[in-house]
């Protein structure tokens, strides 16, 4: 089974809020900036940074591979901000 795209629209990792990459034959979230994985079990993503696994350099290079190399996409999109105004006192 798999998670429904409705719920992973809207997970994000729960340590820097960002989008996480979903690796279903892995049962695993992945969030590439941090490198941290959060297991889902039984269909049940299990969100707590205490419980997520830090992951070693080989392991997360195999994690960036795998996510560029079958374009699995990110949960979700993070709009860009716009540049911010120049201040000037005039």
């Amino acid at each position: 089974m798999t998670l429904h795209p409705d719920l992973l629209a809207i997970l994000a990792c729960p340590n820097d809020k960002g989008p996480l990459h979903y690796l279903a034959d892995e049962n695993k979230l992945y969030n590439p900036r941090l490198r941290l994985t959060y297991d889902v079990v039984d269909d049940i993503p299990v969100m707590l940074v205490a419980d997520a696994a830090h992951l070693a350099d080989d392991e997360a290079a195999r994690l960036d591979e795998r996510v560029r190399a079958e374009s699995i996409p990110p949960t979700f999109d993070v709009p860009e901000r716009p540049a911010a105004a120049e201040h000037t006192d005039d």
